[in-house]
């Protein structure tokens, strides 16, 4: 059922003329720099230092090092990070 469901909301995405991952919740990230991360469709921080931050994906666990690393803002949908990105992975 859960394929099905990507499908439609895949097909609705196209008619609409908008991005996949924006209709499916899917998180998305923009890196400006190396100094501001923007993340769409989180699921929360699961982690919170200033050398590290970790916030989940849901299927997934976004990894963000760096020095100076600050929340500086947090919706329940987007959130932005700010400082010194010297790395981000998924986990």
């Amino acid at each position: 059922m859960n394929g099905r469901r990507e499908g439609i909301l895949e097909r609705a995405a196209e008619r609409l003329d908008l991005p996949a991952d924006a209709v499916a919740g899917v998180p998305r990230l923009e890196l400006v720099g190396i100094r501001e991360l923007r993340m769409e469709n989180h699921k929360g921080i699961l982690a919170y230092g200033r050398e590290e931050i970790h916030i989940s994906g849901g299927s997934y666990v976004v990894k963000v090092t760096g020095q100076d690393l600050e929340l500086r803002a947090m919706t329940g949908l987007d959130l932005l990070i700010t400082g010194q990105i010297s790395g981000i992975t998924l986990a």
